[in-house]
């Protein structure tokens, strides 16, 4: 028993128990899949149409009673002609336009916002997309009998219990100025039956966005557990992200080649290759008109040091030995680069040597 050693199952099942990576996120952004409730929108664009009616109620009884003084005074006299009834068309329809433009503004900027407000600007076509899968009746059947759509049912219920209550509660408070409109004006039932409008208005919005409050936190959980990845589905992905390694081994190997033949390809071109005789092999290269400093074009270990001797053995390349020069060359410096200003002494008399014997002069 004190030689038992932990698993973690998760490996050998499929358990989503772990939060979803930004790949997994941005995945289901693409395809339309957000945390979004659809009742928050709804209840503040509620919200935003009762309080805009307090904020121009005044305004739009100004306009409505303008329009209907219009009427009786000077519509019902008015010669019917296409022209006459056209002109009336048109002057109306700028009123209604200015006297509704408020409300829908406002009405239409709090609608985006909400929007905005929960997933960002976000443009997918992925939603509308037609997908057959979707009337299949077995999968519908399985929809409907979910434990989401029982959810949905409980708020639809819930949302209906609480607005009933509302308007039996506000109604029934109201129930002695019920009563008394009977012996009073026109103005003043337009007065009390607005202002009833309004104030339920206003409950039933401030009851729904508390609703829609708690809906978008539950949204934002089922989101959440709906994104949640296995250990293995994630090791899936960083390596689907990452690569294949074995596809990415190849892929270095290859590069070491050509690497390995470009270098092989300068070999011919230097100037000397000075070894240790055996473990180390360098090939300089130097061009007063274009180099400030010699040059190390190939260098090699072993097996690389051996094929850079046969090259240069097969095309006339000086080979030297210098063991300390050699190793100090292969070991502080990569192709490509100059010779280190400490070894232009050694470097400089081998190569004073070397156009020495092929009759060049500096």
């Amino acid at each position: 028993m004190a030689y038992r050693y932990q698993l973690d199952l998760q490996l050998f099942g499929g358990e989503k128990t772990e939060r979803a990576t930004p790949k997994k996120r941005q995945d289901a952004r693409r395809k339309g899949q957000i945390a979004k409730s659809a009742e928050l929108s709804g209840s503040i664009v509620l919200l935003a149409g009762v309080l805009s009616l307090m904020m121009f109620g005044g305004f739009l009884k100004e306009r409505v009673m303008a329009l209907f003084t219009d009427v009786f005074l000077n519509r019902l006299t008015m010669e019917v002609t296409p022209s006459n009834v056209r002109q009336m068309l048109n002057e109306y329809g700028m009123q209604i336009l200015i006297m509704l433009g408020p409300l829908m503004g406002i009405t239409f900027v709090m609608a985006l916002a909400s929007s905005v407000g929960q997933v960002g600007f976000m443009v997918t076509g992925e939603g509308i997309t037609p997908k057959f899968s979707k009337i299949n009746p077995i999968k519908g059947f399985q929809n409907i009998f979910s434990m989401r759509s029982f959810v949905e049912m409980l708020k639809s219920i819930l949302k209906l219990v609480i607005i009933a209550y509302l308007v039996y509660s506000t109604l029934w408070g109201q129930r002695k100025d019920f009563a008394s409109l009977a012996h009073t004006g026109t103005e003043s039932i337009f007065h009390f039956t607005a202002k009833l409008t309004l104030v339920l208005g206003i409950k039933i919005g401030v009851a729904l966005f508390i609703m829609a409050v708690l809906d978008y936190m539950y949204q934002r959980y089922e989101h959440e557990k709906s994104l949640r990845m296995s250990k293995q589905e994630i090791k899936d992905e960083y390596k689907k992200m990452e690569g294949d390694p074995l596809i990415k081994g190849k892929i270095r190997e290859r590069q070491r080649r050509m690497a390995m033949q470009r270098m092989m390809q300068e070999v011919p071109k230097a100037d000397v290759i000075i070894t240790n005789p055996t473990h180390f092999a360098v090939a300089l290269k130097y061009d007063g008109s274009k180099m400030e400093a010699p040059q190390i074009v190939a260098k090699g270990q072993d097996y690389v040091a051996l094929r850079i001797r046969e090259l240069a053995k097969e095309h006339g390349v000086m080979t030297m030995e210098n063991k300390p020069l050699a190793r100090a060359l292969f070991q502080r410096s990569e192709i490509g680069d100059s010779v280190p200003a400490d070894l232009f002494q050694a470097v400089a008399e081998v190569l004073a040597y070397v156009y020495k014997l092929k009759g060049r002069k500096r």
